[in-house]
């Protein structure tokens, strides 16, 4: 149990159990941000299977570490909402919400269908060559180099190239949009947060006034001229789906490549694997996704509930420790280790049930082709001497930089 004091800042909700209270310090303490992956992983041994973690950056909540329960969770809307589930400051007199995570069955399911043609494997397959074609002329940049930034030089445009040409938004805008991305996820200001959503909000409204008089391709103007069930979306509806869709897309396949990558440099033996064994790059891909999860799920109950004995109460907040759950060795036999032929089972990197990741696809063939072109380029690279691997604070998580040489 938490020591009294650590814990005398908080108002501890009476129905707590003193003994399930945990400040874990999760995507922010100095043991977290040491070796997050690492720490994740570590809760297995340390921890119930659900504990109350107070906290004043990310705010108090149940947190779950067990698969089976996070599955529960992620598939039962009807008990745990994801209706304001994200942390991102909204105007009270103006608010929206982001659509479609923050709405349950049945409307769900009108909204995440305009772009189901967009984001299915088929409509994904098509981006193949060109992602392909991107991946090599941004290591055409560098190669000579003998050295590269990779978040700066390949992690972070790659991903985020793609995105905004399918979004329909400008290439050159790239780092004011990364900037603000940054600023909503991993600042631990208030004020910079605000700042960032504030010049973010209204540039996409500037945004959807000109995709309403001037339609293209995008998946902004297919969202702005849709009408699911028949009739047009409200200004709320778009701007809150349009803006979920921005933020969404600009940082997690970012931070996934950077852990994945990173663990290619400090492995040599398991980069000649992948290089030898080819056709196994689905299976690849998909444990290094398991292993390198970047992400959590917040909920709120819509009801009183218990779970794995543990009495919830309506209005809790809960959140489900993704990367955690895909260490559960109850599920993943010594799930630290990277193992690309293990049996398979379906991972939560991309969360589940009703809301799972619009962009799975498009993640996955994102990851597959990183990994294959950049060691058919570049087989043998490390860390540069010296660097020193810090990782982002916040609700994605990923190394701020990553030095490589060969």
């Amino acid at each position: 149990m938490a020591t009294t004091e650590a814990l005398a800042q908080f108002d501890i909700p009476a129905h707590v159990p003193p003994e399930l209270v945990h400040p874990l310090g999760i995507t922010e303490s100095a043991e977290f941000l040491a070796a997050p992956h690492a720490f994740m992983a570590g809760l297995h041994g340390k921890y119930p299977p659900i504990v109350y973690s107070p906290s004043a950056q990310t705010g108090s909540a149940w947190q779950l570490t067990r698969y089976e329960d996070a599955y529960f969770v992620l598939r039962h809307p009807e008990i745990f909402t994801t209706a304001g589930a994200t942390p991102f400051p909204r105007d009270p007199n103006n608010y929206f919400y982001f659509i479609p995570l923050e709405i349950d069955p049945p409307d769900h399911r009108k909204y995440r269908a305009i772009l189901e043609p967009t984001f299915s494997p088929k409509g994904i397959a098509r981006l193949d060559e060109s992602i392909r074609r991107l991946a090599n002329d941004l290591i055409d940049q560098f190669i000579a180099k003998g050295s590269c930034e990779f978040t700066r030089d390949f992690g972070r445009p790659l991903p985020v190239s793609v995105f905004l040409d399918l979004m329909g938004l400008p290439q050159d805008m790239l780092d004011t949009f990364v900037g603000w991305a940054i600023g909503l996820l991993h600042s631990q200001d208030r004020e910079t947060a605000g700042r960032c959503m504030k010049e973010a909000v209204a540039y996409m409204q500037t945004v959807i006034a000109e995709k309403a008089q001037h339609p293209d391709d995008g998946v902004i103007s297919t969202i702005v001229h849709s009408t699911p069930g028949g009739e047009p979306m409200t200004g709320q509806e778009i701007f809150g789906f349009v803006f979920f869709l921005f933020i969404a897309g600009l940082d997690t396949v970012f931070a996934t490549l950077n852990n994945i990558f990173l663990w290619l440099a400090e492995n040599p033996d398991r980069r000649q694997e992948i290089i030898d064994n080819p056709d196994n790059i689905d299976a690849i891909a998909e444990e290094l996704l398991r292993v390198f999860s970047v992400t959590f799920s917040g909920r709120t109950l819509t009801q009183d509930y218990e779970l794995r004995g543990v009495k919830m109460k309506k209005g809790d907040k809960v959140t489900s420790i993704l990367p955690a759950c895909n260490y559960d060795p109850s599920v993943f036999e010594n799930p630290q280790e990277v193992n690309f032929h293990r049996p398979r089972k379906p991972n939560l990197a991309f969360a589940g049930g009703v809301h799972s990741c619009m962009g799975a696809h498009l993640a996955r063939l994102e990851v597959k082709i990183s990994i294959t072109e950049f060691l058919k380029r570049l087989p043998d690279f490390h860390v540069s001497e010296d660097a020193a691997i810090e990782y982002w604070p916040g609700g994605v998580v990923g190394p701020k930089a990553l030095p490589l040489s060969w």
